[in-house]
């Protein structure tokens, strides 16, 4: 019996679905500092990205500059962070962050340090519309 992917409770109950790329599922975060995406491969069991086939690894490397690219876009933010930490969620998911210099925490990452604030409802679902439009979802 082949498992099934799914998206693990935590992920589900923090984020809200953009869409789904090649190989992974889109999600974004609501905080009103930190515009936050994060990339999900479904790929059933996958807890690092070594777990992943050479191939799907590639394409998770080529989704993570296509999301960094949309985000910065849309941000304008000075730098992006990116990390596949996974040390609360065990399920495989990187994290796409724009900073800014001018941000609280800057320049010290935010993981672990920063709790999510939810900003205005409708500023964030314009964010999750223009991630949507920008890859065609």
């Amino acid at each position: 019996m082949t498992e099934l992917w799914s998206l693990h409770p935590q992920l589900e109950a923090d984020t809200r679905p953009v869409g789904d790329l090649e190989l992974s599922r889109l999600l974004a975060i609501n905080d009103a500092v930190y515009p936050w995406l994060i990339l999900v491969p479904r790929r059933p069991g996958a807890v690092e990205i070594a777990d992943l086939t050479e191939a799907d690894a590639a394409l998770l490397a080529a989704e993570i500059v296509k999301v960094s690219r949309v985000l910065k876009q849309i941000t304008q933010c000075d730098k992006l962070n990116v990390a596949a930490i996974g040390n609360v969620v065990p399920q495989l998911h990187v994290h796409v962050v724009a900073r800014r210099k001018s941000d609280p925490l800057w320049p010290k990452p935010i993981w672990g340090i920063a709790e999510t604030r939810p900003g205005d409802a409708a500023a964030f679902a314009g964010f999750v519309a223009t991630v949507k439009q920008a890859f065609g979802l």
